[in-house]
């Protein structure tokens, strides 16, 4: 299904992540973390980065992974995305939600 977002026709799935990364820009990002409300800090971005660096590569991502790689601890990235760092964290990327998530 087609969604605007940042005044751009994207497709997303049903529960709103990108089916297609390469229409992901960083306006979208933002427009995405504002409509889960987070304003996006510079610790935010390294994260996201990350994700995007990891997706890339196809490393399937887990928070323990995320808490491991020296970008955020743990207890940092629940900070940063309350309501479901993974989940929350994947959508603002514009990457598939990972398999770890329900």
């Amino acid at each position: 299904m087609q969604k605007v977002i940042a005044s751009l026709n994207i497709e997303v799935n049903d529960e709103g992540y990108l089916t297609d990364f390469s229409q992901w820009n960083k306006a979208i990002g933002e427009e995405i973390a504002l409509y889960e409300g987070i304003v996006m800090t510079d610790e935010h971005w390294k994260v996201i980065e990350y994700l995007q660096d990891q997706h890339r590569k196809n490393v399937p991502l887990s928070i323990r992974k995320i808490g491991k790689s020296g970008v955020v601890a743990i207890k940092d990235f629940y900070r940063l995305f309350p309501k479901g760092p993974l989940k929350i964290s994947s959508k603002i990327a514009g990457i598939p939600k990972p398999v770890s998530c329900v």
